[in-house]
């Protein structure tokens, strides 16, 4: 679960980055920075709820 949870938060990071290149490049007149924004939020909203849901099956033990 560790491993899941790394690779989302490099995918999330790199959707930022990619954002920020996108911005950068396109001088703020392209939808390329919008939907690689909303990408990452999609991806963050995902990784919560998997997070809860693994908490919630006992994948994730509480200390």
């Amino acid at each position: 679960m560790k491993i899941v949870v790394v690779l989302f938060l490099f995918f999330i990071l790199a959707s930022l980055a990619s954002a920020l290149y996108y911005l950068v490049k396109d001088k703020g007149q392209g939808t390329r920075t919008v939907r690689s924004l909303t990408f990452r939020i999609g991806l963050s909203m995902f990784l919560f709820a998997l997070l809860m849901i693994g908490t919630y099956l006992g994948f994730i033990p509480l200390q």
